[in-house]
């Protein structure tokens, strides 16, 4: 008898070691194929601001960090089935998306902005409903949606692939590539004798970033809210980001610009 109830108090202490040790750790979900955010390093480890931003904010929990890998459908998922606490993955805020997750307080906002032919007369958005602009598009996207709203008189070109809107507005058979801010630098900078940028976000295209966790988990979400306003009070973003972002954040400076982080 009292070998079984020896068993029995060592089955109970193992199971509460357990349990404090999952409460003690950190699971953050997010899609590993969003450099510079979201990305792995040249060993398939966890790298990128948004990994940086997950282990800072681990540390003001005084909690263990676990990055759980996850494909962009199945990041509420994960979190709606407790596989992690949080979705921490350049996630914009969504009507939609309010209706199964609570949203942090938002802590970066990212527009729609345009890569532009070097001889193109185009200079901002506005310019582009008239039919002697061609406009190129990737399928599925913001981008795409707005041009065919809203530049009933442009041709606008959808393509698959980042690459071919690229090449389109590079070799000048299209006048501008609408897509995110941080794609269009990065290949303006790889075609600087044929392309500009205008990195103003587009009006009304300015989505807010926020971190994701199960509806009603409000204990997590006060933590979380706190850090947040804590990293955009003393700076803490921008220090993390400069590493990965430093040429854009000057670029942002340099022409009175809004970063990711100017969060109204």
């Amino acid at each position: 008898m009292r070998k079984w109830i020896i068993i029995l108090l060592v089955a109970l202490a193992l199971t509460a070691c357990a349990q404090k040790s999952d409460e003690n750790k950190l699971v953050v979900a997010m899609e590993l194929q969003f450099p510079p955010f979201e990305t792995t390093d040249g060993s398939g480890n966890p790298a990128g601001i948004s990994v940086e931003i997950a282990r800072d904010l681990a540390k003001f929990m005084g909690r263990e960090l676990v990055i759980r890998n996850t494909s962009w459908v199945g990041l509420i998922p994960t979190l709606q089935t407790a596989k992690a606490d949080m979705i921490l993955s350049s996630m914009s805020v969504t009507d939609e998306r309010r209706k199964i997750v609570d949203f942090s307080v938002p802590y970066a906002k990212a527009g729609l902005t345009l890569l532009i032919n070097k001889d193109s007369s185009v200079n901002e958005f506005a310019d582009l409903n008239n039919a002697k602009y061609t406009v190129a598009v990737k399928s599925g996207t913001i981008g795409a949606i707005l041009a065919t709203k809203q530049l009933p008189k442009a041709e606008v070109r959808t393509f698959d692939d980042v690459a071919t809107c690229v090449l389109e507005v590079a070799q000048g058979k299209a006048d501008v590539f609408i897509y995110d801010g941080l794609t269009v630098y990065e290949n303006h900078k790889k075609h600087l004798e044929t392309t500009r940028v205008n990195l103003e976000a587009i009006e009304g295209t300015d989505q807010t970033w926020a971190i994701a966790v199960k509806k009603g988990n409000t204990e997590l979400l006060k933590l979380i809210n706190q850090y947040i306003l804590q990293s955009q009070s003393d700076g803490r973003f921008e220090e993390i980001s400069r590493d990965y972002l430093g040429d854009l954040m000057k670029f942002f400076q340099e022409n009175n610009i809004p970063s990711f982080w100017d969060v109204e």
